[in-house]
């Protein structure tokens, strides 16, 4: 018999934006199943009707986009499957394996109170789970699962190994509640089940409940998801991620200009490992990713390296498709568009500004030259640069720009021959020349600038600043 095709889920709770460890979580079932052609789907956990939003949902399909994951057909919406959820409860109740009880939240109050002064679990042991039938008052009721109470329940995890749980620590949980609603636990299973999930990769908060979910599978007769549980996301001090650590929501990393590329490469590399390997395109993530790579210990979030894979990125990825990015960028900040001048001079000029910038604001601030148009208003360390002497040896220069030929051997003999004759070096033009033709002290080279503004324009720039 063939193997069953691969089927896994992202099943965020929408109260919030996408959270980075969310987000890590998506992407690990993303590439799992694409890398095996398989299907990736997507559930929105709305049942929490007072803490979900639409506009919560809506920020988490703005990040998994931005991410680039996609998902194979429609979201799922978990509230709207309710009706569902009941029907296998009452199924499950039919076959003996759930029953009816009948114990209100003082007795159970009570139950807990005198079993914590005798010493003994607190666990609620329902007298319902045997009482006959005959007996049931016309009262409100709960549905709760006919739990084993000998032996244990055995969690075979791909990422935490064999775990065990003795079943006299597990309680008869809640399926069904007195209104008729169903519980999480049980709505996650009966979901899984019929969205067909072969594998389910979340956080290793949830491996307790996998305990509980798995009896609910055995009562059922179906077949049990092959289980990953990943650790969480710590920050760098190896504390809970927190407000503290500062970001949380991807969101904020598309905002402070991050490329999603190099986002991914991080992500995936957060807790999961392919020998040495730490840059990676998304063709060799999807080849090389599996649950054996991901380790048992919390993953620390490294901003350093962060930045470090997105300027490499940055750097590999090829020109369009970096300025398609970066107009995506200025779209989702809220800056202003670029115009068809400043596109032409981004295309020309993506060579010398992706080297070494490692966001999308540093790689505007270097294409300030570009972007800014005459008369360029030098900041304060660029106007250092244009004393009196070097705007008279700017004025000596323009002559001798007019005629060049605009190639940068000729330019590079140019400028060394012109500091030559005035015994210095050309170095001590440089400054000049970027405060010129950017208005800033740290820019990409000198001949690269002139080389992107093209010769009208650079000429234009450096008889502005010599003129004052």
């Amino acid at each position: 018999m063939s193997e069953r095709p691969v089927v896994t889920r992202f099943a965020p709770s929408p109260t919030g934006y996408l959270h980075i460890g969310g987000a890590r979580t998506a992407l690990f079932n993303w590439l799992y199943a694409r890398g095996r052609g398989g299907k990736f789907l997507l559930r929105i956990e709305d049942t929490d009707r007072a803490r979900s939003t639409p506009e919560a949902t809506a920020a988490i399909l703005r990040g998994m986009a931005w991410l680039g994951l996609d998902h194979d057909g429609e979201a799922v919406s978990q509230f709207a499957r309710v009706e569902r959820h009941a029907e296998v409860a009452r199924e499950m109740l039919a076959k003996g394996h759930a029953y009816k009880c009948f114990a209100t939240q003082e007795e159970i109050a009570a139950f807990r109170e005198a079993a914590r002064a005798e010493g003994r679990s607190t666990l609620f042991q329902s007298p319902w789970r045997d009482a006959d039938p005959a007996t049931h008052p016309d009262a409100p009721y709960v549905i709760r699962l006919r739990a084993p109470r000998e032996g244990e329940t055995v969690i075979r995890d791909e990422v935490q190994g064999t775990v065990t749980f003795r079943n006299s620590q597990l309680d008869d949980m809640i399926l069904l509640r007195s209104d008729g609603t169903p519980t999480y636990m049980l709505a996650v299973v009966v979901d899984d089940h019929d969205m067909g999930v072969t594998h389910v990769i979340r956080g290793d908060d949830h491996l307790n409940n996998a305990a509980r979910q798995s009896q609910i599978y055995a009562a059922m007769g179906w077949d049990l998801p092959v289980y990953a549980h990943i650790p969480l996301i710590h920050g760098p001090d190896g504390k809970k991620l927190s407000k503290r650590h500062g970001a949380l929501g991807v969101e904020e990393y598309q905002a402070m200009g991050y490329p999603a590329d190099g986002m991914r490469n991080y992500l995936t590399r957060l807790g999961w490992s392919h020998g040495d390997d730490e840059f990676f395109t998304t063709a060799q993530a999807l080849e090389w990713f599996d649950l054996s790579g991901i380790g048992k210990s919390p993953a620390r979030l490294d901003f350093k390296k962060l930045e470090n894979l997105c300027g490499q990125h940055i750097a590999a990825t090829e020109d369009a498709a970096l300025l398609q990015e970066l107009e995506a960028f200025l779209a989702a900040t809220g800056r202003p568009a670029l115009t068809e001048a400043q596109r032409d001079g981004m295309t020309r000029g993506m060579y010398c500004l992706k080297e070494r910038a490692k966001t999308f604001p540093e790689l505007l601030e270097k294409a300030a030259f570009i972007l800014n148009e005459r008369p360029i208003a030098p900041d304060e360390k660029a106007a250092k640069a244009l004393d009196t002497v070097s705007r008279g040896i700017l004025s000596e220069l323009t002559p001798q720009l007019q005629n060049a030929s605009w190639e940068r051997n000729t330019l590079e003999e140019l400028m060394g021959a012109f500091a030559e004759a005035r015994g210095t070096k050309f170095g001590k033009l440089a400054a000049p020349l970027r405060a010129a033709l950017a208005g800033r002290a740290t820019t990409p080279s000198v001949f690269d600038m002139m080389l992107v503004l093209g010769r009208e324009e650079s000429v234009a720039r450096i008889e502005d600043a010599a003129q004052g």
